[in-house]
């Protein structure tokens, strides 16, 4: 047997932080680290495996036997094996071969700590370091600013695979390639920030990167750990932000990865009412066990730490949140007081948090959480979850299944259109239309729309108007900006060449000046998730399906107008109530002629009248394009 040297890099003070749930820096101690024992190098290596009899790393270096070099299990019950074995280093290959010989297991695992993996389907991990060079200072000096609930926050959601294809070899953009592309083409659209869905390792592409099993690496199929670094640095030195999706919710039964780990459910819960997603074919992890937590809460960290990240955009939360998410009566057990809350994770969520902004107080964790459960993001001192922000997703139920109806019905679902500003300051909400909209045969979002191609092209540009002015920030998932025709495929490249036609190219150049357009008028961002921001001024003109509101922000002058007539039937001489008197001038229209609208309906400087209208004592006529939204703000 070849020699493992007794080495630790735990400290009493961590093993006693790791135990109660609370160590959030636990890649710093767990996985593979390069390091010099007695002048000689190596590599020392770590792992959790409570219920182990023996614990073996192998690999290339000792051609994967087991029992070659078994690793010292602590004295202090904390489940930790480790030790250092010399002259390994940086590019080896591994994984741990774990006994149980008190259920008779052999378990074959990657390490849950590695920061670099093999490209599927091969699965051992990889010993890696990298001293990467940040050059992304001034960005993250003045990022507290960037990311402010204040800000303009306008999110393109992309799937790294599938957004652009090397066609010629027929593979995926590396990092590399896409902090050339990608990036310019996000500052060119005038998006604020980039959402990645999970780039953590996953071993199947199918699921989108939603079924982890590398939690601290950067899939390998973009290229490496640095490379993926100089990626996120080159968005901020772009002034672009980055948002990484995060998975809590659930992990894959792969062989390799987390389940049954040391031949028990050392990760997931052992109760299958509480530890297996019957809908996701995945396990559920125990919010209640304090080693589980501080593996998630440093993982969420990490990215933070390591990668500079920006947020998280945390997956899946309803799953966590309720013990009978997806499940029959008589498949799930009520909490201690007889609800339906899972207790636990809820406590997760919390600790998570207050991690999160404890330590990097100028980021954001945002919710995808679908039910009306309270103060997702309400302070956790308030008796909150703690997030940042929360995806608005009745918003974008309601306002997709109207716009997909023929203009001439609308009139009879005008709620469906005003709802959403009844509950629109409960929490601090993003509008999403995300990749989940996009698939499974709900058609893209121009495919949604009715009409003939004028008409669904305008239509898609409303629904974008009114999204833009809807208080909330904003997310965009690729190929809204270019009116993707088709459903998105994950295996296939968005069709680019959709931009050699006027229509697409149009709906494109519409996308970037609406971006503009959210980020230079402060009554757009600077109170999104206050009922001070929003003014109805009316609301129920169903019969030209019409509505028109106010954003305000915190000067009086920036203060905006907004208009949307959600028929094809242009609307002259149209009289709204106004706030004051004054002179308006139009600042934004859907239907200018380069965005492939008509260009005919235009609103020159008009002065208010002294007439009531809309319980108001000044009014103007104004002009609003046929499926169109026009902006218009007073002139100083």
């Amino acid at each position: 047997m070849a020699e493992v040297t007794v080495f630790s890099l735990f400290t009493d003070f961590d093993i006693n932080l790791f135990k109660a749930g609370k160590h959030y820096r636990l890649y710093e101690k767990f996985g593979s680290h390069i390091t010099t024992v007695n002048n000689v190098e190596g590599t020392y290596f770590a792992v959790w495996a409570p219920s182990a009899t023996q614990v073996s790393v192998v690999g290339d270096f000792n051609g994967w036997t087991e029992g070659d070099h078994i690793l010292n299990v602590r004295w202090d019950k904390s489940g930790i094996w480790e030790g250092f074995i010399p002259n390994i280093g940086k590019g080896s290959l591994y994984k741990y071969k774990i006994q149980n010989s008190t259920i008779g297991s052999v378990t074959e695992k990657a390490d849950p700590y590695a920061r670099r993996c093999e490209h599927n389907p091969s699965t051992a991990s990889i010993v890696w370091e990298d001293n990467y060079a940040w050059k992304d200072k001034k960005w993250m000096a003045s990022r507290k600013q960037k990311n402010a609930l204040d800000a303009p926050y306008s999110v393109y959601e992309v799937h790294l695979g599938s957004w652009k294809k090397q066609i010629e070899d027929n593979r995926f953009l590396s990092y590399i390639e896409l902090a050339d592309d990608l990036v310019n083409y996000v500052k060119e659209m005038n998006f604020t920030h980039v959402e990645l869905m999970p780039i953590m390792e996953f071993p199947y592409d199918p699921s989108w990167g939603y079924q982890i099993t590398g939690y601290f690496a950067p899939s390998s199929r973009f290229g490496y750990p640095e490379e993926f670094k100089f990626l996120v640095d080159t968005l901020h030195q772009n002034d672009i932000g980055i948002i990484l999706d995060w998975v809590p919710s659930h992990f894959p039964e792969d062989k390799h990865g987390l389940g049954l780990f040391d031949g028990s459910c050392l990760y997931e819960h052992p109760d299958k009412r509480k530890g297996y997603h019957q809908d996701w074919k995945s396990l559920i992890f125990n919010y209640g066990r304090n080693e589980v937590k501080s593996f998630l809460i440093s993982n969420a960290l990490f990215w933070l730490d390591q990668f500079h990240a920006d947020g998280l955009r945390v997956d899946a939360v309803a799953s966590m949140l309720f013990l009978d998410y997806s499940r029959e009566e008589g498949e799930w057990e009520p909490n201690i007081y007889g609800g339906r809350e899972n207790l636990e994770a809820i406590a997760f969520i919390q600790d998570l948090n207050k991690a999160i902004y404890g330590n990097y107080p100028d980021v954001q964790s945002i919710a995808e959480e679908s039910t009306a459960f309270p103060g997702v993001s309400k302070p956790v001192f308030l008796g909150g979850l703690g997030f940042g922000m929360k995806w608005m997703m009745g918003w974008m139920h309601d306002t997709l299944q109207y716009f997909s109806k023929e203009p001439i019905y609308r009139k009879h679902h005008q709620n469906d259109i005003t709802f959403s500003l009844t509950y629109a300051f409960t929490e601090n909400f993003m509008l999403p239309l995300s990749h989940d909209e996009v698939v499974y045969g709900k058609k893209s979002i121009l495919g949604r729309m009715p009409g003939d191609e004028w008409q669904r092209f305008a239509n898609v540009r409303l629904l974008y108007s009114y999204m833009f002015a809807h208080p909330g920030t904003k997310l965009l998932f690729q190929g809204a900006e270019i009116g993707q025709s088709e459903e998105w495929n994950f295996q296939n490249s968005l069709d680019w060449h959709l931009l050699d036609y006027p229509s697409h190219k149009g709906l494109n150049q519409f996308i970037k000046d609406v971006n503009a357009f959210y980020k230079t008028e402060p009554a757009l961002y600077q109170k999104q998730f206050s009922s001070d921001g929003f003014e109805w001024i009316d609301y129920g003109d169903s019969e030209h399906s019409v509505i028109v509101f106010m954003r305000k922000g915190n000067k009086p002058k920036d203060n905006i107008i907004v208009a949307c007539n959600m028929t094809p039937v242009p609307l002259n001489n149209y009289r709204i109530g106004l706030p004051k008197k004054g002179q308006l001038i139009e600042v934004f229209n859907s239907d200018k002629k380069q965005y492939f609208g008509t260009g005919d309906f235009q609103n020159n400087p008009i002065v208010s009248q002294l007439k009531l209208w809309h319980s108001r004592k000044n009014s103007v006529e104004i002009t609003i394009p046929p499926l169109g939204m026009i902006a218009l703000k007073y002139q100083s």
